[in-house]
């Protein structure tokens, strides 16, 4: 078994489960700037940049759910842009989703999921 292999081998073995987990596996594959979405689209604060769906991919999702309390739920977006940046943008999901980030997002014409 190479090492590639088994890397991934202890990944699986090992799933992270927190947020907080896969935001520092996130920042570590690149995915550094902390975007935010605005009346004028997602913004990214590394950049001073606006961008619109059409510009945006969606590389991966992870959700959690709060174990006793539905505010505890979230969705996690590794994003990169058509310029190259790569970030992570953070909403609740379900009663407590922000309206303006799901509109988003559903706006977004490529959104993988990898399995």
């Amino acid at each position: 078994m190479n090492n590639e292999t088994s890397n991934i081998a202890l990944e699986d073995k090992n799933p992270m489960n927190t947020l907080t987990e896969r935001v520092n596996k996130g920042m570590k594959n690149g995915y550094v700037d902390n975007f935010k979405v605005t009346k004028q689209g997602l913004y990214s604060s590394k950049k001073d940049k606006t961008y619109t769906p059409a510009e945006v991919s969606i590389k991966d999702f992870y959700r959690f759910e709060g174990e006793s309390d539905p505010a505890d739920n979230a969705i996690m977006y590794l994003i990169e842009t058509s310029d190259g940046q790569k970030g992570i943008l953070i909403d609740a999901y379900g009663t407590y989703a922000d309206e303006d980030i799901n509109k988003f997002i559903s706006e977004i014409n490529e959104i993988n999921k990898k399995v």
